[in-house]
């Protein structure tokens, strides 16, 4: 059975994306009403040269405006270490 961690603090979140070689980034998004927000993205580099070409709506940031937008948001990172998978989730629903 696979043991699920969520992590909070930063240090520990910018550790587990960095040691699988991922990068922070924000993408805008728009709800129904037109108005635009946040939304937090992990991006890993798992065999793919050609990045720059591609458009995800992802933008590329630093660590310190994406995990200030992680707290703004109340959110957290579940991770499965066995499988290298993640969400983010809420941190109210992440105990």
């Amino acid at each position: 059975m696979t043991q699920l961690h969520t992590l909070t603090r930063h240090r520990d979140i910018q550790n587990w994306v960095s040691d699988r070689h991922g990068i922070p980034a924000i993408a805008r998004v728009r709800n129904q009403f037109g108005e635009e927000r946040a939304q937090l993205k992990l991006s890993f580099q798992k065999r793919k040269k050609h990045i720059e070409s591609q458009d995800d709506g992802m933008s590329p940031c630093s660590w310190t405006a994406w995990l200030a937008e992680l707290d703004r948001q109340q959110l957290a990172l579940k991770v499965d270490p066995a499988a290298d998978d993640f969400e983010l989730v809420e941190r109210r629903d992440a105990n």
